[in-house]
């Protein structure tokens, strides 16, 4: 059994404890288990980064998040599911570099401002457009990155690749600017 779960450096987010819980339920079950931990989306801090008309604004500070591109986090899946015995009774922590949302604001050539943690979750509740989990979620991701929680390293990754990662500031700038207003 393959579980992703998540990083280490993510026990105090707001989804933690469903993840640790299961991995306790599968190292338990007395199956061949390998776990891994999966750090946070270079693809969803983009995302998450808000255009204004003066460039880019996030609750992130000038924190760092140790993002992965997914599609590296799908590689080495692939490589435990496609020889589990060499991978057996194991956990991997899977992130990457450090990206901040002044880095990806520079890559694209734009100004960042930060806006304060309360501010952003009165935005993330004005509307009542998001489903009840998600609100208290990004909160605990907003301040999580905001105050370097989700800032860590580990060699996992490049080890089980066996090769460079993929350029998490790359794909966090590419999926802001994919999301700017009028871009195609």
């Amino acid at each position: 059994m393959v579980y992703t779960s998540l990083t280490g450096a993510g026990d105090h987010l707001g989804f933690a404890l469903a993840h640790r819980a299961t991995e306790d339920l599968v190292r338990a079950s007395g199956l061949g288990w390998t776990i891994l931990r999966n750090g946070l989306y270079a693809e969803l801090f983009g995302a998450l980064l808000m255009w204004t008309p003066d460039g880019l604004e996030s609750p992130f500070g000038d924190g760092a998040l140790s993002a992965v591109a997914r599609a590296d986090l799908a590689a080495a899946a692939a490589i435990v599911a496609g020889d589990p015995t060499a991978h057996a009774a194991t956990t991997y922590d899977l992130v990457g570099d450090p990206v901040t949302a002044g880095d990806v604001a520079e890559r694209l050539a734009v100004a960042h401002r930060a806006i304060g943690l309360g501010d952003y979750r009165a935005r993330l509740l004005a509307d009542g457009a998001l489903p009840p989990f998600q609100p208290p979620m990004l909160a605990s991701i907003a301040t999580s990155v905001r105050h370097g929680f989700l800032r860590n390293s580990s060699p996992d990754l490049a080890e089980l690749l066996d090769r460079p990662l993929t350029d998490a500031l790359a794909v966090a700038a590419g999926t802001a600017a994919a999301m700017r207003p009028g871009a195609r």
